[in-house]
C-alpha cells in the first residue's frame, strides 16, 4: 500500500529562505495540517551552513565567505558546517508515527541512509554505511564532511553525505546533502578560521577525507540527474505516492517571516540567538 506524501521541488533559493521553509513546513506537519513532507532544493547563492550548536566566528572564515561570495546562515539542526554549492539538498518532515520510522532517532538516520545508498549505488558508487560514532560528538569547528556519524555514508575511506535532524512535537525533520561537485579549496577557506594557515596543504589534507560523486565517476553526472534518480528511489523503496504541490500561501507566508525575523539575523546566525 502507497503513503501518501507531498513533494516540493524548490529549486535554488537562498540559504535563509531555504532555512526557513524547512522549519515552517515542520511546524506544519507537527500541527497536523500537512501531510509528510520529501523536500528536494539548492541553493543561491552557494552558501554555508552552520549547525545550531556552532558560534560563527568560531565555526566559519567570514571573511573568506564574502570574498567568495558565500553566504553564511544557521541551521536548526545540529551538526558542523557545511558548504551547499553543487549538491543535491533533501528534507524528509514526517510524523513519528509513520510505520517507516518505528525505530527512534539513528533508525531513523538509516532508514533514509539506505535510500541514498541505493542512490549512490546506481550510479557505481558502492557506498558503506558508516556506525559506531555518536551523533553531536567530535570538533564542532571542523567541516561536517570531514567525520562521518552512524549511518552516513562513506566510500573509498571519504564520508559522501551529510544529515541531521530535528524534532518538533510528534514529528521529525531530517535534512541532508549529497555533493556531486565539490571546491575543496572553497571548502577550507570558507571554513578554516586560522591567521596564517596554509590553503594547499589544508585542500589536501581535506581530500583525504571529503568525497563527492564525480570524483569517482568516469563520465560527470549533473545535479538534475542524481535529483531525479533520488526522487524514483524514494518512491521505490518507501512505496510512496508523491503528489507534487507548492508550498501553500500560508505556509510561504510563515516561511518569509522566519527568514525575515530570524534566518537573515546576524544574531541568529552568528549568536544562535533569536
Amino acid at each position: 500500500m502507497e503513503s501518501k506524501w507531498r513533494l516540493i521541488c524548490s529549486g535554488p533559493l537562498k540559504g535563509s529562505l531555504n532555512m526557513a521553509l524547512d522549519e515552517a513546513l515542520l511546524e506544519e506537519v507537527a500541527a497536523g495540517r500537512s501531510e509528510a513532507v520529501l523536500r528536494i532544493y539548492r541553493w543561491f547563492p552557494a552558501a554555508v551552513s552552520l549547525g545550531y550548536g556552532q558560534r560563527g566566528k568560531g565555526a566559519v572564515n567570514l571573511e573568506a565567505c564574502r570574498a567568495l561570495g558565500l553566504d553564511v546562515v544557521r541551521r536548526m539542526t545540529g551538526g558542523r558546517a557545511v558548504l551547499h554549492h553543487r549538491e543535491v539538498t533533501y528534507s524528509v518532515i514526517a510524523p513519528e508515527s509513520s510505520s517507516l520510522f518505528p525505530g527512534g532517532i539513528l533508525e531513523n538516520y538509516k532508514v533514509i541512509a539506505q535510500v541514498l545508498q541505493k542512490t549512490l549505488a546506481s550510479f557505481g558508487i558502492p557506498a558503506t554505511l558508516a556506525s559506531g560514532r555518536r551523533r553531536g560528538s567530535g570538533n564542532l569547528e571542523s567541516a561536517c564532511f570531514t567525520a562521518p556519524a552512524s549511518y552516513e555514508l562513506v566510500y573509498r575511506g571519504c564520508k559522501m553525505t551529510g544529515s541531521a535532524q530535528r524534532r518538533q512535537g510528534s514529528a521529525f525533520l531530517q535534512h541532508g546533502s549529497i555533493p556531486v561537485d565539490l571546491d575543496l579549496s572553497h571548502l577550507y577557506q570558507a571554513l578554516n578560521t586560522k591567521v596564517g594557515a596554509c590553503v594547499a596543504e589544508g585542500t589536501r589534507r581535506l581530500g583525504e577525507k571529503v568525497g563527492w560523486m564525480n570524483r569517482w565517476l568516469p563520465l560527470p553526472v549533473t545535479v538534475e540527474a542524481v535529483e531525479r534518480r533520488l526522487l524514483e528511489v524514494f518512491a521505490d523503496q518507501w512505496r510512496l505516492g508523491l503528489r507534487e504541490v507548492a508550498p501553500s500561501d500560508t505556509e510561504m507566508a510563515r516561511a518569509l517571516a522566519l527568514q525575515a525575523e530570524k534566518y537573515e539575523s546576524s544574531r541568529w546566525t552568528l549568536e544562535g540567538k533569536v
